[in-house]
């Protein structure tokens, strides 16, 4: 049976889906809840903090609680890979019509804005171990910010590694300036006669650090998922790494797996 703190959720959580509650909506006062209720105050913030860690309300200060303004939701499925690895071979034209966050978000292009980062580092022992190198090997960071153009935060953080010497034979490669990069890392992987086979993605959650908090434009209590994405060529060679920080708020993950029929 639903304890009262959630079934004062679900109904508050109803008035906003349902449009009764609007965006910039400010809730009761929390005294004025637990009247209208009939339960404590602690029962009422109870409620209050599962709906701020959905996301659907935030706390400011002077105001109280507000109606959050929905944020775009990224739907992320394991055939994004496949669809990716389709156009590797197709035109520009076609490659820079969209990308995976396209893909994942329904935006078009126009809609988005794109920050790429990259420097060379070298592998500690976490990435060394996840490429089978020796640590302190060179490696290529790419660190990416994509947004909707009408939020302020970015839909993920994305920390993207290659092997460096794997893809220095093409100098455009190691030059952010060319991206966004057309038809992605496959794309890019393939200008050095590389094909992958599989991508492993493992996943993890935690609370976010103040700094992920910050940039993600997170509200109390929302989880991050953390996505560890292992690229593997033909030749069974592991060739990006990449650590993905997903907000639970936004992000829906979606898993499809084809059976073998009997």
């Amino acid at each position: 049976m639903a304890k009262r703190y959630e079934q004062i959720a679900d109904e508050l959580r109803e008035r906003i889906r349902a449009g009764r509650l609007s965006p910039g909506d400010r809730l009761p006062a929390e005294t004025a809840l637990a009247e209208q209720y009939r339960v404590s105050l602690p029962t009422v913030r109870q409620a209050l903090g599962v709906l701020q860690a959905e996301g659907l309300i935030e706390k400011r200060h002077g105001r109280g609680n507000i109606v959050r303004e929905p944020r775009r939701v990224v739907k992320r499925t394991n055939e994004r890979h496949q669809w990716e690895k389709d156009r590797v071979r197709g035109s520009l034209a076609e490659r820079q019509a969209t990308g995976a966050t396209e893909h994942d978000t329904g935006l078009t292009v126009s809609d988005l804005v794109f920050h790429a980062e990259y420097r060379e580092t070298v592998a500690n022992e976490d990435l060394a171990a996840a490429f089978s190198l020796p640590v302190g090997s060179r490696l290529l960071e790419r660190a990416y910010r994509t947004r909707y153009s009408e939020e302020d935060a970015p839909f993920n953080l994305v920390h993207s590694y290659l092997v460096y010497d794997l893809v220095s034979p093409n100098p455009d490669l190691l030059n952010q300036a060319n991206e966004p990069w057309p038809g992605g890392t496959q794309s890019q992987l393939h200008t050095v006669g590389i094909e992958l086979d599989r991508v492993v993605e493992r996943i993890t959650a935690r609370p976010p650090t103040v700094e992920e908090m910050e940039e993600l434009g997170l509200t109390a209590g929302v989880a991050v998922m953390i996505l560890r994405k292992t690229s593997i060529d033909i030749g069974g060679r592991v060739v990006e790494v990449a650590d993905v920080t997903l907000p639970g708020d936004r992000t829906e993950l979606v898993f499809t797996t084809p059976l073998a029929r009997w």
